[in-house]
């Protein structure tokens, strides 16, 4: 999933700009958006879904003739994101968060963002060729994946037809390991070679006889302990060419991809690849 924020001033043209983006859009797959709505409450106590959530639960979900309402407590926009991509979204748009870390539409007059890919003046009409540029910059972003977007899009194959089985692994930052506590973990990518070696990866255990469907992703940046690291999903036609293909792609990504691990424990922060080699 490709995510782009629509970031400016309250009554800078926001809402028409996010509005204009998903029209266009929608044309190149599904697209979701997120709101920043600020303390505003969307679930208010006297109505029905209210009383439950007041109750006490963490999860209400309204249906109607035509829609389906979910509220929760953790209102993060990374949760939130993750939503999305989790129901197989090939777009998300997000107006608000500015100072969030998301590639970011700045709206003229709004100054200290970081991570801005364009600039456009307040109130200006977001006409067709502005929109077109604007999506090709969304197009242009790196996807975000969570697991279950991986095995949507194993299951979107034609391929799975074939299939017995699909199988999963995900990697994660090991807080304890002895005495040692870990923090929290950095990874950087080498590209656009790391990607070239990923996809090597899965095309090459994909002629494995009966790997149907190879799925590769390794996060970046800081994750913190606990948090995913790495996913892989394969489909394959019997269980039994299932397991090796997992441990093989994944020892092959920890030996050949140029991602470098640097580690915060309670006492000092390195970088792996220089300790194990020193």
């Amino acid at each position: 999933m490709k995510v782009i924020s629509v970031v400016g001033y309250k009554k800078s043209g926001k809402t028409a700009l996010v509005s204009a983006l998903v029209r266009h859009l929608s044309g190149f797959g599904t697209v979701g958006t997120v709101k920043h709505m600020g303390e505003q409450r969307l679930n208010p106590g006297e109505t029905d879904t209210g009383r439950h959530f007041d109750a006490g639960a963490d999860m209400v979900v309204g249906i109607t003739g035509s829609e389906l309402v979910s509220f929760a407590r953790d209102s993060s926009l990374e949760n939130a994101l993750d939503m999305l991509c989790d129901r197989g979204l090939d777009f998300a748009v997000v107006e608000g968060f500015k100072d969030s870390n998301l590639p970011k539409i700045v709206i003229e007059g709004l100054e200290g963002v970081s991570n801005v890919v364009f600039r456009v003046p307040a109130d200006i009409d977001p006409h067709e060729e502005l929109t077109a540029s604007l999506v090709g910059m969304t197009l242009a972003q790196p996807d975000r994946y969570t697991l279950e977007a991986l095995i949507k899009k194993a299951r979107k194959n034609p391929v799975i037809q074939k299939a017995g089985a699909i199988g999963t692994f995900t990697g994660i930052v090991r807080e304890l390991a002895g005495e040692e506590k870990t923090a929290r973990l950095e990874f950087e990518k080498y590209e656009p070679e790391a990607s070239k070696v990923l996809d090597k990866i899965g095309e090459e255990i994909k002629q494995k006889e009966g790997i149907l469907e190879v799925l590769l992703h390794h996060k970046t940046g800081v994750i913190e302990a606990g948090e995913d690291i790495v996913y892989i999903v394969i489909a394959s036609a019997h269980r039994a060419e299932l397991f090796p293909a997992l441990s093989e792609a994944i020892e092959r990504i920890k030996a050949e991809a140029p991602i470098w691990k640097k580690e915060f424990t309670e006492k000092e922060e390195f970088w792996v690849h220089d300790r194990e080699h020193a």
